[in-house]
């Protein structure tokens, strides 16, 4: 683990020094995101600390011949409350790309177009009540090659394919339409269509939609799921509101999959412009295994 961590500093070092020699931008960046939780898994009570998807990184540009840009980038996840000898730091997006007049192009470990296509539609990613909790999809691909479209009338095409990398492997493919902005700067509407094939097991696929009406914000998704190996079609749905009072936004949440259903209650308070303090409570109701409550407050800075 020691030398693990030798080896993150020792990359993001070189990257730091190459970027200073030949002037190029670079950013360093982050989130902290610590909450402390009373948790009931099933089995009991308990209170933990979480780190929530805590997390580091580096990216950055490099203009080459013509429209041509070459683009990096290499982020870790680190569990900020676990012990030093726990296995805490692991390996999120890491890729190498070009972008320009053709769109953009990844090659390394990528979050696939599917999971991409939520766009901000789950007000509680990273937290117990992500929407992984329920729906399979969320995946973060290793031998991943990315395509990007560039934006037409706010259309854009991304397709992921995923390299079999063994003998007796299958290659996999996730595919996403997606229209708008999913901040709502640039457009009023986001929305998506999406589909996996042969995805860390399973094909999945997504219909997503969020806007704002008046000073609301709205989310909805449907999603169906097949365990590639003979299994049975499962479906599910996700609605999401969010309202900005004052310096507060309040959230809910609601989603399912067949018999299982959850929901998650949430207000985030801004004390500076990349710093909030949040807290929520998450119930789920499971057909097959012990039901799940959660109640956490925390902090979140980036930087």
């Amino acid at each position: 683990m020691f030398a693990k961590k030798v080896i993150v500093v020792a990359v993001s070092l070189g990257l730091l020094a190459a970027g200073a020699v030949q002037a190029d931008p670079l950013t360093v960046y982050g989130k902290l995101n610590v909450s402390a939780q009373n948790s009931d898994d099933g089995a009991g009570q308990f209170s933990e600390l979480k780190s929530n998807a805590s997390r580091f990184g580096v990216k950055g540009d490099y203009k080459l011949e013509d429209d041509l840009t070459l683009i990096y980038q290499l982020e870790w996840e680190v569990d900020v409350s676990d012990e030093a000898n726990e296995k805490n730091i692991k390996a999120r997006d890491q890729f190498i790309g070009l972008t320009g007049s053709f769109g953009t192009i990844k090659a390394g470990r990528n979050d696939t177009a599917l999971k991409l296509s939520q766009g901000k539609t789950d007000l509680f990613n990273d937290y117990e009540a992500d929407l992984k909790t329920l729906w399979k999809g969320e995946n973060r691909m290793s031998n991943s090659l990315a395509y990007i479209t560039p934006k037409f009338a706010e259309f854009s095409l991304m397709i992921s394919h995923i390299m079999e990398d063994s003998e007796k492997g299958v290659d996999g493919q996730s595919v996403a339409l997606m229209y708008g902005d999913e901040n709502l700067k640039e457009s009023t509407v986001f929305a998506s269509v999406s589909m996996d094939n042969d995805v860390n097991g399973y094909d999945s696929s997504r219909v997503f939609v969020q806007g704002k009406v008046a000073k609301i914000k709205l989310g909805a998704g449907l999603h169906q799921q097949e365990v590639m190996a003979g299994g049975t079609k499962e479906d599910g749905y996700l609605v999401s509101a969010a309202y900005p009072l004052q310096k507060f936004e309040v959230k809910a949440q609601y989603q399912t999959l067949e018999d299982h259903d959850g929901y998650t209650l949430g207000a985030d308070y801004k004390i500076g412009k990349e710093t909030k303090l949040f807290a929520w409570y998450s119930s789920f109701d499971f057909f097959n295994k012990a039901d799940t409550d959660y109640l956490a407050i925390g902090l979140e800075h980036k930087f």
